[in-house]
């Protein structure tokens, strides 16, 4: 007689547990009394807070909440902006995915640094770190699995080695989030700041927490090299030395992914120059506000460009979805990309995107709630109250220790900052700490926690390909993850007394 297996009880999915959010916190307009601030340009301003009439938000509201939540209300902005952004992005990586550009950058590397595996490490978790910063490459990296595994494999290490090379390359990257746009561009467009906001901060957060992370994997797989019994799983050696083994020929570099590759690289170089406010962290840096008049002044040539084309500095969502959007273009023509296929690649990169750009509309109908139910300033003057008397330092750390059992609930970086940043970023202010490090320290956790946590697919995905249990890997990452903490904690601390 056969027993029947019992059925694993599966994490509900961010768009259950968001949804959730929204039918509880429903439920709290009903108890908490409603309140209002005096508000000018947006901000609250703190003292002028006072109680009003009762709005409790019913079933009704609930369900319409996710759809106001994507077009907006009168107290709440819509999120069709970063949706739009999002799925136009996707289609952006869809295209270049199409012509085999980054797996062939990335094969590239390890052909040419074969003999040297430690500095070929190195090379590549700052590539993944790179794309995890920038764009937040996550789901993107499962394809290099199959091409790093194998050759880990076969110069002597452990598939270990390959997955800790992309997995906490790319998830420290998307830590510090410098330019990160599905975590510090929507968490900053909800706190109502600009992205340039505190970037030099993140910057230091990436440079520390990358060099830790090289230097930790790295340090593992020489004593693997040195001795395989140091191996994590040692007795699984032999069985992966049969089953991984390394192509004869990895992807080539050509002209023309090379030239896909430059022009990957400058989108992002572009959105970085674009969305830094020059003129404003310097009044003589205006030379691209000189240029555009140069350029908008010039007879036929700026109505060529288009009269609402602004400087770089001066840039935002809307400006940056157009630049992906040409960029994508300009990579189909450079591949030789015919208009069918690019339209394919484009649709199915902003498809694979789709549930980012939707959850995002959920997230903010929480937010639709409270403001309707008018208990957002009710929580704010209670968390003034709450952290008026603590210390600066007190107050970053309880925000970043808040944030990891949070980034459990809600894995998704850009989903946990839709649905908490409108609330977190202006406590902040009542505690004297800038929004922009309220912004990091929920970066910081939500990255330090996605390391580990099971209801993130990429690490299901990542172990799986290489046959590692979870337990393993949890072993192998734990020293990692408590360095990575008490450093994030040092940071943000003296950050937050010295801007």
């Amino acid at each position: 007689m056969k027993m029947k297996q019992k059925k694993k009880r599966k994490m509900p999915s961010s768009f259950t547990i968001l949804f959730l959010i929204t039918i509880f916190i429903a439920v709290l307009t009903w108890i908490i009394p409603a309140g209002q601030y005096e508000i000018v340009d947006g901000n609250y301003i703190p003292g002028t807070y006072h109680q009003v009439a009762q709005t409790p938000q019913g079933i009704f509201d609930v369900f319409l909440a996710p759809i106001l939540g994507m077009l907006g209300t009168e107290t709440t902005t819509g999120a069709i902006e970063v949706s739009m952004f999002i799925l136009f992005i996707g289609g952006f990586l869809g295209v270049v995915n199409e012509t085999g550009a980054i797996d062939a950058g990335i094969a590239a590397t390890i052909k040419n640094n074969k003999g040297n595996m430690t500095r070929l490490i190195w090379i590549l978790m700052f590539v993944f770190a790179l794309g995890g910063t920038t764009f937040g490459m996550a789901e993107e990296t499962i394809p290099f699995y199959s091409l790093l595994i194998p050759l880990m494999v076969s110069v002597g290490m452990d598939s270990l080695v390959a997955v800790a090379t992309i997995l906490i390359g790319s998830g420290l990257g998307v830590l510090s989030s410098t330019i990160n746009p599905f975590a510090t561009g929507i968490a900053s467009e909800m706190a109502g700041i600009s992205m340039a906001d505190g970037i030099v901060i993140r910057i230091i957060f990436f440079i520390v927490t990358y060099v830790i992370g090289a230097v930790y994997v790295s340090r593992y797989a020489n004593k693997v090299l040195a001795d395989n019994q140091n191996s994590y799983i040692y007795d699984q050696m032999e069985e992966q030395k049969e089953l991984f083994t390394v192509q004869d020929s990895l992807i080539k570099l050509t002209p023309k992914k090379r030239n896909v590759l430059i022009v990957f690289v400058f989108a992002f170089l572009v959105m970085l120059l674009s969305l830094i406010p020059w003129s404003d962290l310097n009044a003589n840096w205006t030379l691209f506000e000189d240029i555009h008049r140069a350029i908008m002044d010039t007879p036929i040539f700026g109505s060529i460009i288009g009269q609402s084309a602004l400087p770089l500095g001066h840039w935002y969502l809307v400006e940056i979805t157009m630049l992906f959007f040409l960029m994508s273009m300009i990579v189909a023509m450079i591949y030789g990309i015919d208009e069918s296929r690019y339209v394919e690649a484009f649709v199915n990169g902003a498809k694979d995107l789709f549930d980012v750009a939707l959850i995002i509309a959920v997230a903010r109908g929480i937010q639709v709630i409270m403001n309707d139910g008018q208990i957002t300033a009710t929580v704010l003057h209670w968390g003034s109250l709450a952290l008026a008397d603590l210390p600066k330092g007190l107050f970053i750390v309880l925000t970043y220790l808040f944030y990891i059992p949070m980034t459990f609930l809600i894995p998704s970086t850009s989903g946990l900052a839709a649905a908490t940043m409108g609330i977190m970023a202006p406590l902040g202010e009542f505690a004297g700490v800038e929004q922009h490090l309220v912004i990091t320290a929920y970066q910081a956790a939500s990255g330090v926690v996605n390391l580990v946590t099971p209801t993130f697919g990429v690490i299901v995905g990542a172990l799986a390909i290489s046959k590692i249990s979870i337990t393993t890997w949890w072993k192998f990452v734990t020293k990692l993850i408590a360095i990575i903490i008490a450093v994030s904690i040092i940071i943000l601390v003296i950050s937050a007394y010295l801007v």
